[in-house]
């Protein structure tokens, strides 16, 4: 499915996680290197393709900088990097996710969209504890979908992350 089909798809998809419908769970899959994720269908609101962003100084690696997005200040997080593999090389075919938690606005980095993805909530499996430390944190849960295993990202944990707020409270007054 093409990116363009997945954001004109999103609008009209229904997400079942916290208000299950039937038992079902959406989320919108993407990928960085060969590894997939998932987010929670009902915090996308936008899909778009890579653009130039603004660095800000002092912020962690994985806080990219941020992007105008029609008059807001948007941070761009680098899962990647967050997640302690590298620094992502963006590219024109790069993506960028942007969520909405608690009111905040927050743009993820990813390679490509892949689909939205429909599962019974009970397919969710746990994470593991692996002793794997912060980047498992980030992690709802696992779900198996056509063969391919898919990690869902806790945004909410994601989201409330002190480097985060910096970058907010850094982006608001470039704005003011």
């Amino acid at each position: 499915m093409n990116q363009q089909a997945v954001a004109s798809d999103i609008s009209s998809a229904t997400w079942a996680g916290s208000a299950a419908v039937a038992g079902q769970t959406q989320f919108v899959s993407f990928a960085i290197g060969n590894d997939q994720y998932g987010v929670d269908i009902m915090a996308v609101r936008e899909i778009k393709g890579w653009t130039d962003i603004t660095h800000l100084p002092k912020q962690p690696d994985y806080v990219r900088g941020v992007l105008d997005l029609r008059g807001a200040i948007v941070p761009i997080v680098d899962l990647r990097c967050r997640f302690g593999q590298g620094l992502t090389e963006t590219t024109p075919l790069h993506i960028v996710i942007i969520v909405q938690i608690d009111g905040r606005q927050v743009g993820l980095i990813g390679d490509r969209v892949l689909d939205i993805v429909s599962v019974e909530a009970g397919e969710i499996k746990k994470v593991p504890d692996t002793g794997a430390g912060e980047a498992a944190s980030f992690l709802a849960g696992i779900v198996t979908h056509d063969d391919v295993m898919i990690a869902l990202i806790d945004l909410p944990n994601l989201l409330s992350l002190p480097d985060l707020h910096s970058a907010r409270v850094a982006s608001s007054d470039l704005s003011e």
